[in-house]
Order: structure tokens, then C-alpha cells, then sequence
């Protein structure tokens, strides 16, 4: 895995837990010479995971819309700042350039992108894992809600079974090494339980 797209929050939340996981992450993917691909942002969860990953010699693309970058919330300081039009210009160009997605604490702009990438992943769009960092328990409630919705027959078993969590971020980035799946669409019909 050559690139990872990092989904998270512009805040760092309420607990130094997430920032200190952040870190983490933009470390470890610099130490391993994985490029960073992310919203482009400078403040929050963003701006840490993204000021780690430099500190550390790594190589981060941001990817973030005019109307952002034009609040100055954009990372003057990463290797490439892309600045595209819209949010769904966003979200295909870092899907394009990343051959795995992780999730930190986020909010809901992080769900969107969360559930999107999973839909594209569904939709046999891309064959790539996607990782939860449970920091807290975080994730819990939608690891449960994940698990809730494959049991109803409304998330397909691959489509869940895609979804890997971990509380430490290396562990979680072995798991998605270690993944493999199938990029066949797993769509469900009427007629499946």
C-alpha cells in the first residue's frame, strides 16, 4: 500500500486522546513511506495528522475545494495542495490517488466520506480496505449500527466484512495491508436475507 486517504475531523474534539491518535497516524504513515492523502485542511484532526506526517519526512497531499482554501483553512506547508472546485471533486480525486482509507474521529463531513467511499466500494468502484480507528470507543456505536444493518440484510457480509477497526493505528494499518477482497459489486437483491 503506496497511499492512504485519511478521513477526519477540521476540530480536534473534546478529549487530547484523538489529536494524540492523529499524531500517530501522520507519523506511522511517514515512517513507512506511505503517502498521506487527505482534505487538504490545516486546523483540527486534519492539521494534526497532516503536521505529524511532514514532521516525520513524509509526503502529504491535501485536496480541498476553492470556497476552503479561500478561508485560509488550507496547509500552506504539504507537498501538494490541490484545490478543486467542489466537494465531490474532493472526494473522486483523493479516492483516485489513495489504495486505502482510514477513518480518525470525525464529524459529519468524515461520515459522509466514510459512507461514501463504502457505497463506491459496494458498487465494485474500488478494491481498496477501509479502516475505522476506534480511539475511545469512537466507533462503537457505528461498528454496532455496521453490524446491525448487515443482520437486517441492508449492508452486504463483503461490503461489511471491508470495514476493519483497531484502536492503534499501526495495528489497524497491518489489517489493511493484510486485506484482501474482491472488487465484484455486492449488490443486494430483494430476494437475499
Amino acid at each position: 500500500m503506496k497511499s492512504v486517504c485519511i478521513f477526519c475531523g477540521h476540530s480536534k474534539g473534546h478529549s487530547p486522546v484523538y489529536a494524540e491518535a492523529a499524531q500517530a497516524t501522520g507519523k506511522l504513515l511517514a515512517t513507512e513511506q506511505i503517502e498521506l492523502i487527505y482534505g487538504g485542511g490545516s486546523r483540527g484532526l486534519m492539521g494534526v495528522v497532516a503536521d505529524a506526517a511532514l514532521a516525520a519526512g513524509g509526503y502529504v497531499v491535501g485536496v480541498i475545494p476553492e470556497f476552503l482554501n479561500r478561508m485560509e483553512v488550507g496547509h500552506k506547508d504539504v507537498q501538494e495542495l490541490l484545490v478543486v472546485k467542489t466537494m465531490h471533486e474532493r472526494k473522486q480525486l483523493m479516492a483516485d490517488r489513495a489504495e486505502g482509507f482510514m477513518a480518525l474521529p470525525g464529524g459529519v463531513g468524515t461520515m459522509d466520506e466514510l459512507c461514501e467511499i463504502l457505497t463506491w466500494a459496494q458498487l465494485g468502484l474500488h478494491n481498496h480496505p477501509v479502516g475505522l480507528l476506534d480511539i475511545d470507543g469512537f466507533y462503537q456505536p457505528l461498528i454496532t449500527f455496521f453490524d446491525e444493518i448487515a443482520a437486517k440484510g441492508f449492508l452486504p457480509a463483503a461490503t461489511r466484512a471491508r470495514v476493519l477497526t483497531d484502536s492503534d493505528p499501526e495495528r489497524l494499518l497491518r489489517k489493511m495491508q493484510a486485506w484482501k477482497g474482491s472488487s465484484e459489486p455486492q449488490l443486494m437483491h430483494s430476494d437475499q436475507v
